[in-house]
């Protein structure tokens, strides 16, 4: 490449140099398209990208037989990717990315960091969680408004900015796809251990007592919010159930998981929303 800029694609073969972001689905291997496990297999060296999402351990311990040989590369190996380039501008290597590759702007960047190199930059999308989180809910897709992730508190430290939006999103009667945070340190060094429910429930509980813009507007205790929770997407254990959120934090059950927090319901959502209720 004579101009020295990369070249963003998502169709071309491996073989040649560069770097390959590849989605591998939200949990389950056999969401991968043949083209994600060909290109993987076909790639020098392949990384899992194990800080913005998690396999859960028994899809770790196929995924060698799926695509071959791999490391981890956790969150200084990816923010600060000079040894992965290095490889990349030699080889194809693979960054193997549950979900779909650009969902995270760490991987954003790395197209950037990939352009200003010269190194050929490529990418083959994955199933998302988020997708299938909306789609299995059985509410209408237009009907959301922007998702929010709640993160582990650390020390006395914990923003309010989640609950806020929630509030938000329900005052212009839109629904929430709340995200749990993965990793209690907060650094990306370690691998994550999914917040659970019940923690959920009570950081949102902690939210509402420290900022008083919400806490006065809210009609009723978070506890008595109504909501889905949605356990394991797109796994032989993949889970959705409706209640209150204070029924639902006591689910202990399941390992990667997320709330949806309806705004109201239009036409066939509240049926939809009544089917998926836990049994008494």
């Amino acid at each position: 490449m004579g101009s020295g800029a990369a070249r963003f694609t998502m169709t071309d073969r491996g073989g040649g140099p560069g770097l390959w972001l590849i989605g591998i689905g939200p949990g389950d291997l056999d969401h991968m398209t043949e083209r994600a496990r060909s290109v993987a297999r076909e790639c020098s060296k392949r990384f899992l990208e194990g800080y913005t999402a998690v396999l859960p351990p028994s899809e770790e311990e196929r995924l060698e037989s799926v695509v071959g040989s791999w490391e981890r590369l956790m969150r200084n190996g990816v923010e600060k990717p000079d040894k992965l380039l290095e490889l990349a501008s030699k080889q194809p290597v693979a960054l193997l990315i549950v979900g779909d590759p650009m969902q995270a702007t760490t991987h954003i960047d790395l197209e950037e960091r990939c352009a200003e190199e010269g190194i050929d930059f490529h990418v083959i999308p994955g199933l998302t969680a988020t997708a299938l989180a909306v789609s299995l809910s059985g509410l209408q897709s237009y009907r959301f408004g922007r998702q929010v992730t709640i993160p582990f508190s650390a020390g006395d430290y914990l923003p309010t900015s989640p609950l806020e939006m929630i509030c938000k999103n329900k005052e212009y009667g839109l629904h929430t796809l709340v995200l749990l945070d993965l990793d209690p340190t907060g650094m990306g060094l370690e691998t994550p251990r999914p917040m659970v429910p019940s923690e959920a429930v009570s950081l949102l509980e902690r939210m509402g007592e420290r900022t008083e813009s919400v806490s006065s507007s809210l009609d009723q205790p978070i506890r008595n919010w109504i909501g889905m929770l949605l356990s394991d997407l797109g796994t032989e254990k993949e889970q959705v159930v409706s209640g209150t959120l204070g029924e639902l934090s006591k689910i202990g059950m399941g390992y990667v998981h997320a709330f949806i927090l309806p705004a109201g319901f239009n036409g066939m959502e509240e049926s939809a929303f009544e089917r998926r209720r836990l049994p008494n």
